[in-house]
């Protein structure tokens, strides 16, 4: 689609917006957010961090885009060979940069997204974002690079595997799921893993597919002008030509009766059960999502009655939690516990169960829910004192939702939740026939 002028100057106006951070807001500070003319989204967020900036490139692609048969594993990938750097920044010129601005370069990728991340001195800006921009529009490789990249991929899954927490997700995902993506895991499938080396081509069009414009957010925190740091962003990403394509995920069925299985984890390790339900895919204005994470702490948590009768009173488990993840499709919800006795998995099940029924039946009592939302509400914002901590803490909801107005939402909700909401959300998710349970068990005694 070809813009008019009319149609340029039009977005130039709107594109640009303050969201203000006023009293009625949950989040604390103020974004500034504009959309460059290729749809390259950019949240500025000034703090009192003199001289500390982060600065984040959330691709909005993880390993739930990788639909084609046989090619899992490639959005980690990324992660990794991102840093071979370009023709302007080769590999070891980047790295050399980096370490004489005293800056810390990481990655991480997960089932919804891939994100880059730097901290450095604010002084450093602009030969930041002239290293970050070469490598999204100009990353280069040949076939030795990738295929020594991807062999030491399957080594770093041979490594991940003798941790009997990824042995149990891997199986868990694989038995939950018929056909949507999240049936493998962010490392992906080991055949899959295993034949990366011959994907040389397919690698190239999944960078050109995927790291496009439209398809990354950066997200600046610290010690920034907003002015000045848009002026450098228009002037390295302006001419990053657009080209997403988006993948056709395929939606998962609904589950009809419990799913069940056990893994065997070579080594020695206590007993572990994964209990999985099929969740809600992440709207920040759910109040039945929001309940169900208020769900997870009050029926799973530390201060837990559960929680006091394994782990304090008969010390049958050495750990025990949920999970409520905020994901872009149907995620799983769920309870993880660590058993001490194999001959105790059977009983820790049952009372998993009869926590959730007591859930589904019995209203929370209403200060122990006053209190849950407390927890949540200044966990979240204690963990808000740097600039890494505040981008870390936005990234994943940046790469579900696009933006972080859904932080004020979901909290909004979560003040709302009732306890009729919360029997809500237990009997909705919680429930036999949307169960999956898999325990894994070790060799070595």
């Amino acid at each position: 689609m070809r813009w008019s002028i009319v149609a340029l100057l039009l977005f130039a106006f709107c594109a640009a917006a303050e969201r203000p951070a006023v009293a009625d807001t949950f989040f604390p500070y103020k974004v500034h957010t504009e959309i460059l003319p290729n749809g390259l989204k950019v949240l500025l967020i000034p703090m009192d961090s003199p001289g500390l900036v982060a600065y984040y490139s959330v691709v909005r692609t993880g390993s739930r885009d990788e639909v084609e048969p046989g090619k899992t594993g490639f959005a980690h990938f990324f992660e990794h060979i991102m840093f071979r750097g370009t023709l302007k920044y080769p590999g070891g010129v980047y790295d050399s940069i980096v370490t004489s601005l005293g800056a810390d370069a990481n990655a991480f990728t997960d089932d919804d997204i891939t994100a880059f991340h730097l901290n450095f001195a604010a002084e450093d800006l602009e030969k930041v974002i002239d290293i970050e921009s070469d490598r999204f529009q100009h990353l280069h490789y040949e076939l030795p690079d990738f295929q020594t990249e991807a062999g030491a991929i399957y080594g770093e899954y041979r490594k991940n595997v003798t941790d009997p927490f990824e042995v149990l997700s891997e199986k868990v995902r694989d038995v939950a799921f018929d056909v949507h993506t999240y049936k493998h895991t962010t490392m992906g499938f080991e055949r899959d893993i295993k034949a990366m080396p011959e994907g040389f081509e397919y690698s190239r069009s999944f960078f050109r597919r995927f790291y496009r414009p439209e398809n990354v957010v950066l997200l600046v925190v610290g010690d920034i002008a907003i002015d000045k740091t848009m002026d450098l962003i228009r002037k390295y990403y302006g001419g990053w030509e657009k080209g997403y394509a988006p993948s056709n995920v395929p939606p998962e069925p609904p589950q009809k009766g419990e799913r069940t299985a056990e893994v065997v984890y070579q080594g020695k390790t206590l007993p572990i059960i994964d209990i999985a339900y099929k969740g809600e895919a992440f709207h920040p204005a759910s109040r039945t999502f929001a309940a169900a994470l208020l769900m997870g702490d009050l029926a799973f948590g530390v201060t837990s009655d559960l929680y006091k009768k394994l782990y304090i009173q008969d010390q049958r488990v050495d750990a025990l939690e949920a999970s409520i993840p905020s994901q872009r499709d149907m995620p799983l919800f769920e309870i993880y516990a660590r058993v001490k006795k194999e001959e105790d998995v059977g009983a820790v099940k049952d009372d998993v169960y009869a926590t959730i029924a007591g859930f589904q039946k019995t209203p929370v009592d209403a200060k122990r829910l006053a209190d849950a939302k407390k927890r949540r509400r200044y966990g979240f914002l204690m963990g808000l004192d740097t600039p890494d901590r505040v981008a870390s803490r936005l990234a994943y909801v940046i790469a579900v939702t696009g933006g972080v107005d859904a932080i004020d939402t979901l909290y909004g909700e979560l003040d709302k939740v009732t306890p009729d909401d919360i029997m809500t959300a237990a009997k909705s998710f919680f429930t036999p026939e949307n169960r999956t349970v898999v325990v894994l068990k070790g060799t070595a005694k």
